[in-house]
């Protein structure tokens, strides 16, 4: 089931079927992937590790489906090529924060395509609809590709922030400001 759509993409909820279960073990097992993400960057080794992935990320999701870590699936193809992503950041030592993030990860074989930056764009729009006031981006350094999404999105750099999320993982950070009405 979508949650919602754009001209390309699909944007659902991951689940527990052997399929996305696959597909995440799959992207996250690869370190072209995995070293990006996380304040302690980690690859999958083990494919029974995608399930508690997908549990992680729904328990990270609002039950009135604001906030979320969901698949971006091509609608030419059906395929689940990446995840987007729209969840309160994490303050230092676990504390919670007002800070709304956006975030991305692809598997390599959809890498150039632009779903990061059509699915991102959608979810920051959706957030704006909400009532999110400012949307932030964090992006380890030496990630180009992702940095390049950010400014596709439109979105300033911050620079490093490293005593405000992810108990200072080293992390540029990017903001986009809701429009006014």
């Amino acid at each position: 089931m979508s949650l919602w759509e754009t001209d390309r993409l699909i944007i659902r909820d991951w689940t527990e079927e052997p399929a996305d279960v696959e597909r995440i073990f799959d992207m996250l097992s690869r370190w072209e992937v995995a070293r990006w993400l996380g304040a302690t960057p980690r690859a999958l080794t083990d494919p029974a590790e995608a399930v508690g992935v997908v549990r992680r990320w729904r328990a990270r999701g609002s039950a009135d489906g604001r906030f979320g870590i969901w698949a971006i699936e091509v609608r030419a193809t059906g395929e689940a090529v990446g995840t987007v992503l729209v969840i309160p950041m994490p303050g230092m030592g676990g504390a919670t924060t007002e800070d709304i993030e956006v975030g991305w990860h692809l598997h390599p074989d959809a890498w150039g395509n632009g779903y990061a930056t059509e699915a991102a764009r959608s979810a920051v729009d959706r957030a704006f609809a909400a009532g999110v006031p400012e949307i932030f981006a964090v992006v380890r350094p030496g990630n180009a590709p992702s940095v390049a999404v950010t400014r596709r999105l439109g979105m300033s750099p911050l620079g490093p922030q490293p005593d405000r999320w992810y108990d200072g993982a080293e992390l540029e950070a990017f903001v986009l400001t809701a429009p006014s009405a």
